[in-house]
Protein backbone atom coordinates (compact mmCIF):
# COMPACT_ATOMS: atom_id res chain seq x y z
CA UNK A 1 0.00 0.00 0.00
CA UNK A 2 3.01 2.29 0.36
CA UNK A 3 3.08 2.48 -3.46
CA UNK A 4 -0.36 4.15 -3.63
CA UNK A 5 0.12 7.68 -5.04
CA UNK A 6 -2.28 9.48 -2.67
CA UNK A 7 -4.86 9.14 0.10
CA UNK A 8 -7.61 9.28 -2.54
CA UNK A 9 -6.22 6.13 -4.15
CA UNK A 10 -6.80 4.33 -0.85
CA UNK A 11 -10.50 5.19 -0.54
CA UNK A 12 -11.78 1.69 -1.35
CA UNK A 13 -9.13 0.03 0.81
CA UNK A 14 -9.98 2.49 3.60
CA UNK A 15 -13.65 1.51 3.36
CA UNK A 16 -12.78 -2.18 3.67
CA UNK A 17 -10.39 -1.35 6.53
CA UNK A 18 -13.15 0.59 8.29
CA UNK A 19 -15.58 -2.33 8.05
CA UNK A 20 -12.92 -4.79 9.25
CA UNK A 21 -11.92 -2.46 12.09
CA UNK A 22 -15.52 -2.14 13.26
CA UNK A 23 -15.97 -5.91 13.03
CA UNK A 24 -12.74 -6.51 14.96
CA UNK A 25 -13.75 -4.06 17.69
CA UNK A 26 -17.23 -5.59 17.92
CA UNK A 27 -15.76 -9.09 18.29
CA UNK A 28 -13.18 -7.90 20.83
CA UNK A 29 -15.80 -6.05 22.87
CA UNK A 30 -18.17 -9.03 22.79
CA UNK A 31 -15.34 -11.37 23.81
CA UNK A 32 -14.34 -9.11 26.70
CA UNK A 33 -17.93 -8.90 27.93
CA UNK A 34 -18.26 -12.70 27.70
CA UNK A 35 -15.04 -13.24 29.64
CA UNK A 36 -15.98 -10.67 32.29
CA UNK A 37 -19.34 -12.38 32.88
CA UNK A 38 -17.87 -15.89 32.86
CA UNK A 39 -17.71 -17.65 36.24
CA UNK A 40 -14.18 -18.80 35.37
CA UNK A 41 -13.02 -15.27 34.62
CA UNK A 42 -9.49 -14.45 35.81
CA UNK A 43 -9.09 -12.30 38.94
CA UNK A 44 -9.14 -8.60 38.17
CA UNK A 45 -7.41 -5.66 39.82
CA UNK A 46 -8.59 -2.20 38.80
CA UNK A 47 -6.02 -0.26 40.83
CA UNK A 48 -3.82 2.17 38.92
CA UNK A 49 -0.33 0.73 38.64
CA UNK A 50 2.74 2.61 39.83
CA UNK A 51 3.32 4.88 42.79
CA UNK A 52 4.00 8.56 43.23
CA UNK A 53 5.72 10.32 40.36
CA UNK A 54 5.65 7.21 38.14
CA UNK A 55 1.85 7.15 38.27
CA UNK A 56 1.65 10.88 37.49
CA UNK A 57 4.00 10.71 34.52
CA UNK A 58 2.26 7.54 33.31
CA UNK A 59 -1.06 9.41 33.26
CA UNK A 60 0.39 12.25 31.18
CA UNK A 61 1.97 9.72 28.83
CA UNK A 62 -1.41 8.04 28.30
CA UNK A 63 -3.13 11.39 27.65
CA UNK A 64 -0.58 12.24 24.96
CA UNK A 65 -0.98 8.85 23.26
CA UNK A 66 -4.75 9.40 23.15
CA UNK A 67 -4.19 12.92 21.75
CA UNK A 68 -2.01 11.43 19.01
CA UNK A 69 -4.70 8.87 18.18
CA UNK A 70 -7.34 11.60 17.86
CA UNK A 71 -5.03 13.99 15.99
CA UNK A 72 -4.82 12.00 12.75
CA UNK A 73 -7.97 13.63 11.40
CA UNK A 74 -6.36 17.06 10.97
CA UNK A 75 -3.36 16.06 8.84
CA UNK A 76 -2.68 19.08 6.56
CA UNK A 77 -2.40 16.93 3.42
CA UNK A 78 -5.99 15.74 3.90
CA UNK A 79 -7.28 19.30 4.28
CA UNK A 80 -5.21 20.52 1.33
CA UNK A 81 -6.71 17.95 -1.04
CA UNK A 82 -10.37 18.47 -0.08
CA UNK A 83 -12.35 20.24 -2.81
CA UNK A 84 -13.71 23.70 -2.00
CA UNK A 85 -15.57 24.68 0.07
CA UNK A 86 -13.35 22.95 2.64
CA UNK A 87 -15.03 24.07 5.89
CA UNK A 88 -18.25 22.05 5.72
CA UNK A 89 -16.66 18.95 4.20
CA UNK A 90 -13.79 18.94 6.68
CA UNK A 91 -16.20 19.35 9.59
CA UNK A 92 -18.34 16.42 8.44
CA UNK A 93 -15.21 14.36 7.84
CA UNK A 94 -13.93 15.09 11.34
CA UNK A 95 -17.28 14.17 12.87
CA UNK A 96 -17.22 10.82 11.07
CA UNK A 97 -13.55 10.30 11.97
CA UNK A 98 -14.11 10.97 15.67
CA UNK A 99 -17.31 8.90 15.71
CA UNK A 100 -15.34 5.90 14.43
CA UNK A 101 -12.42 6.51 16.80
CA UNK A 102 -14.67 6.95 19.83
CA UNK A 103 -16.80 3.90 19.06
CA UNK A 104 -13.77 1.67 18.49
CA UNK A 105 -11.27 3.10 20.96
CA UNK A 106 -13.57 3.32 23.96
CA UNK A 107 -15.57 0.16 23.34
CA UNK A 108 -12.42 -1.97 23.26
CA UNK A 109 -10.69 0.00 26.03
CA UNK A 110 -13.57 -0.02 28.50
CA UNK A 111 -14.64 -3.62 27.93
CA UNK A 112 -11.03 -4.84 27.96
CA UNK A 113 -10.27 -3.04 31.21
CA UNK A 114 -13.49 -4.39 32.73
CA UNK A 115 -12.58 -7.95 31.74
CA UNK A 116 -8.87 -7.95 32.62
CA UNK A 117 -8.28 -4.96 34.90
CA UNK A 118 -4.80 -3.49 34.94
CA UNK A 119 -3.44 -6.71 33.42
CA UNK A 120 -4.95 -5.78 30.06
CA UNK A 121 -2.20 -5.46 27.47
CA UNK A 122 -1.87 -2.20 25.55
CA UNK A 123 -2.64 -2.31 21.84
CA UNK A 124 -1.18 0.42 19.65
CA UNK A 125 -3.25 1.04 16.51
CA UNK A 126 -0.68 2.07 13.91
CA UNK A 127 -2.00 3.72 10.76
CA UNK A 128 1.33 3.55 8.95
CA UNK A 129 0.02 5.05 5.70
CA UNK A 130 -1.03 8.23 7.51
CA UNK A 131 2.48 8.86 8.80
CA UNK A 132 4.17 7.70 5.59
CA UNK A 133 2.36 9.99 3.13
CA UNK A 134 4.09 13.28 4.14
CA UNK A 135 7.45 11.50 3.70
CA UNK A 136 6.34 10.29 0.27
CA UNK A 137 5.41 13.84 -0.74
CA UNK A 138 8.88 15.12 0.21
CA UNK A 139 10.62 12.30 -1.66
CA UNK A 140 8.53 12.67 -4.81
CA UNK A 141 9.07 16.42 -4.97
CA UNK A 142 12.76 15.59 -5.17
CA UNK A 143 12.73 12.59 -7.52
CA UNK A 144 9.51 12.83 -9.58
CA UNK A 145 9.00 14.81 -12.78
CA UNK A 146 5.75 16.83 -12.50
CA UNK A 147 5.72 17.46 -16.27
CA UNK A 148 5.23 13.76 -17.01
CA UNK A 149 2.25 11.53 -16.31
CA UNK A 150 1.92 10.24 -12.75
CA UNK A 151 1.97 6.62 -13.93
CA UNK A 152 4.76 6.97 -16.50
CA UNK A 153 7.87 4.81 -16.03
CA UNK A 154 9.87 7.98 -15.28
CA UNK A 155 7.75 8.57 -12.17
CA UNK A 156 6.65 5.05 -11.22
CA UNK A 157 10.17 3.59 -10.91
CA UNK A 158 11.57 6.32 -8.58
CA UNK A 159 8.31 6.20 -6.60
CA UNK A 160 8.59 2.43 -6.15
CA UNK A 161 12.25 2.63 -5.11
CA UNK A 162 11.96 5.58 -2.70
CA UNK A 163 8.77 4.33 -1.04
CA UNK A 164 10.16 0.82 -0.63
CA UNK A 165 13.35 2.19 0.90
CA UNK A 166 11.41 4.45 3.28
CA UNK A 167 9.31 1.49 4.48
CA UNK A 168 12.45 -0.63 4.95
CA UNK A 169 14.17 2.14 6.92
CA UNK A 170 11.08 2.74 9.08
CA UNK A 171 10.64 -0.96 9.83
CA UNK A 172 14.34 -1.35 10.64
CA UNK A 173 14.26 1.57 13.07
CA UNK A 174 11.03 0.24 14.63
CA UNK A 175 12.64 -3.18 15.13
CA UNK A 176 15.80 -1.62 16.57
CA UNK A 177 13.95 0.67 18.98
CA UNK A 178 10.65 -0.91 20.12
CA UNK A 179 9.48 2.21 21.94
CA UNK A 180 6.55 3.08 19.68
CA UNK A 181 4.12 3.90 22.50
CA UNK A 182 6.57 6.26 24.17
CA UNK A 183 7.46 7.91 20.86
CA UNK A 184 3.75 8.36 20.08
CA UNK A 185 3.41 10.25 23.37
CA UNK A 186 6.30 12.50 22.33
CA UNK A 187 4.62 13.13 18.96
CA UNK A 188 1.46 14.02 20.84
CA UNK A 189 3.30 16.56 22.99
CA UNK A 190 5.11 18.32 20.15
CA UNK A 191 2.72 17.70 17.24
CA UNK A 192 -0.87 16.72 17.88
CA UNK A 193 -1.67 18.81 20.96
CA UNK A 194 -0.30 22.05 19.42
CA UNK A 195 -2.07 21.33 16.10
CA UNK A 196 -5.36 20.29 17.73
CA UNK A 197 -5.75 22.42 20.83
CA UNK A 198 -3.29 25.34 20.80
CA UNK A 199 -2.70 26.81 17.34
CA UNK A 200 -6.37 26.71 16.16
CA UNK A 201 -7.48 28.64 19.26
CA UNK A 202 -4.69 31.20 18.93
CA UNK A 203 -5.26 31.62 15.18
CA UNK A 204 -9.01 32.06 15.70
CA UNK A 205 -8.49 34.84 18.25
CA UNK A 206 -5.84 36.52 16.09
CA UNK A 207 -7.77 36.22 12.80
CA UNK A 208 -11.36 36.95 13.86
CA UNK A 209 -10.45 39.16 16.84
CA UNK A 210 -13.46 38.39 19.06
CA UNK A 211 -14.10 40.84 21.89
CA UNK A 212 -12.04 40.18 25.00
CA UNK A 213 -15.31 40.31 26.90
CA UNK A 214 -16.83 37.53 24.79
CA UNK A 215 -17.13 33.95 25.99
CA UNK A 216 -15.52 32.47 22.86
CA UNK A 217 -12.33 34.50 23.41
CA UNK A 218 -11.83 33.23 26.95
CA UNK A 219 -12.78 29.65 26.06
CA UNK A 220 -10.16 29.65 23.29
CA UNK A 221 -7.59 31.26 25.59
CA UNK A 222 -8.27 28.78 28.39
CA UNK A 223 -8.00 25.78 26.04
CA UNK A 224 -4.73 27.11 24.59
CA UNK A 225 -3.18 27.81 28.02
CA UNK A 226 -4.23 24.47 29.56
CA UNK A 227 -3.11 22.57 26.47
CA UNK A 228 0.25 24.35 26.49
CA UNK A 229 0.82 23.30 30.09
CA UNK A 230 -0.25 19.74 29.29
CA UNK A 231 2.06 19.65 26.27
CA UNK A 232 5.07 20.85 28.28
CA UNK A 233 4.52 18.46 31.18
CA UNK A 234 3.69 15.66 28.77
CA UNK A 235 6.89 16.24 26.81
CA UNK A 236 8.91 15.83 30.00
CA UNK A 237 6.92 12.70 30.90
CA UNK A 238 7.37 11.10 27.47
CA UNK A 239 11.11 11.82 27.32
CA UNK A 240 11.48 10.45 30.85
CA UNK A 241 9.59 7.28 29.89
CA UNK A 242 11.72 6.80 26.78
CA UNK A 243 14.88 7.07 28.91
CA UNK A 244 13.53 4.59 31.47
CA UNK A 245 12.43 2.08 28.83
CA UNK A 246 15.66 2.47 26.88
CA UNK A 247 17.55 1.08 29.88
CA UNK A 248 15.72 -2.24 29.60
CA UNK A 249 15.59 -2.59 25.80
CA UNK A 250 18.19 -4.11 23.52
CA UNK A 251 18.61 -3.55 19.80
CA UNK A 252 16.37 -5.90 17.82
CA UNK A 253 15.07 -7.37 21.10
CA UNK A 254 12.41 -10.06 20.70
CA UNK A 255 9.61 -8.47 22.72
Amino acid sequence: MAQMPSFHSLRHINLVSLVLCLAYCACTTAGSIYIANNKNAPPRDYAITGVGVNRLFGAFNAILIIATTYGNGIIPEIQATVAAPVKGKMFRGLLLCYAVVISTFFSVGISGYWAFGNHAQGSVLQNFMVYLQPTNVVLERRFANPKMDQFSMRNVVPQWITRSLSVIVAMTIAAMLPLFGDIMALFGAFGCIPLDFILPMVFYNVTFKPSKKSLIFWINTAIAVISTGLSLVGAVASVRQIILDAKTYRLFANL
